[in-house]
């Protein structure tokens, strides 16, 4: 199935960021809201304690499975925010990497953000996602 996500990239802006910079979908598209996405495993417990990319990558299998569970894949993301638990430039950088990968060759528009704390004990990635598919 094709997305119905189209995206926007605009040579009147930098092409240093690795995400279009707006997205579009149409009026009768059917949005899904997803909660923040963490490293969690079956069991509820934070993996990869002290790993940012690990960390990552368990975040968006589990955002996978929350799309799936809506009926919708990675391709139908309109928009993401990252938020990784760090002041630290290196770190925020090691997590978009493995994000920005896992949606290859889909680059929706996103937003990278350090912040001070996350909500379960160990928890450095968490990644939020607007999605949208047709009705």
């Amino acid at each position: 199935m094709t997305s119905i996500v189209s995206l926007i990239h605009t040579d009147r802006l930098s092409d240093v960021a690795e995400y279009a910079y707006a997205s579009t979908i149409p009026a009768d598209a059917r949005l899904i809201f997803l909660a923040g996405s963490c490293p969690l495993d079956a069991a509820g417990a934070t993996v990869a304690p002290g790993d940012y990319a690990a960390q990552a990558g368990r975040a968006f299998e589990n955002l996978v499975v929350a799309l799936e569970a809506a009926g919708a894949t990675p391709a139908d993301v309109v928009s993401t925010r990252v938020l990784v638990a760090s002041s630290q430039q290196a770190d925020l950088v090691t997590a978009w990497q493995v994000v920005r990968d896992a949606f290859a060759p889909h680059q929706p528009p996103s937003t990278l953000m350090g912040v001070t704390v996350l909500g379960y004990d160990d928890q450095l990635v968490e990644i939020e996602a607007t999605a949208a598919v047709a009705r």
